[in-house]
């Protein structure tokens, strides 16, 4: 079942954050290019997991998806909350289908370096992409709370923090967490001016421990599941 539900969940990651179009994203009440984006997903984790016989996995994929980010756009507002929400959604979504697979002494044709170059790479995107989206969001409301307007490049902070995330995700993949640290330290020197203004100082604070807290909780998940 752990196998089942590695296949979905990087099959997910790849649909949600590598093939959907911002196009897509905000504009969900538009049906068409909501079928458009649940039909990818469906297709992407019928072709990963390979169950070829098993024509209900697409069609249970593309009916809860599209359900479920349908329910998000009507009753949410676009917040970390809904982000939260919706992945949870999801991913609950996709364990049940493994639940069930498993039920049915299905395999997965995916083994050995296919397998873990997969979830490697969905755990990859899942650190720069995903977690972007849901520090972006919790990052801009505290701006907006605080009326803060940082000086800087024109999205510099978002390719910082991709940046660093990739670096801890290939440091606990060549098993070398202590390299975590220096980047920590490092940061920290080239922050030191930010630092001197209190509601500044918090404010890249909030993020910097956003970005490294999931890049390492993704990455240690990312190595346990690769160990199946």
């Amino acid at each position: 079942m752990e196998k089942i539900a590695a296949i979905l969940i990087s099959a997910h990651i790849f649909a949600d954050f590598l093939l959907q179009t911002g196009k897509m994203a905000n504009n969900k009440r538009n049906l068409l290019l909501l079928f458009l984006h649940a039909a990818i997903h469906a297709a992407v984790s019928w072709l990963l997991l390979q169950a070829w016989a098993y024509w209900q996995v697409p069609l249970y994929l593309f009916t809860v998806h599209a359900l479920i980010d349908y329910l998000k756009e009507r009753f949410m507002e676009k917040s970390y909350r809904s982000f939260i929400a919706d992945q949870t959604a999801h991913l609950f979504s996709l364990v049940l289908l493994s639940f069930l697979l498993a039920e049915q002494h299905f395999v997965p044709e995916l083994s050995g370096f296919l397998y873990k170059a997969t979830v490697v790479l969905a755990g990859l995107t899942a650190t720069i992409r995903g977690a972007g989206f849901l520090i972006n969001l919790i990052t801009k409301e505290i701006l907006e709370k605080n009326q803060l307007n940082p000086d800087g490049l024109i999205d510099g902070g978002k390719l910082i923090g991709q940046l660093e995330r990739g670096l801890i995700f290939l440091f606990i993949f060549i098993n070398l967490p202590t390299a975590i640290g220096f980047l920590v330290t490092a940061k920290s020197i080239l922050r030191f001016e930010e630092a001197r203004k209190q509601k500044l100082a918090e404010y890249i604070l909030i993020g910097t421990l956003l970005s490294f807290s999931t890049a390492i909780a993704i990455g240690t998940l990312t190595m346990w599941a690769i160990s199946f």
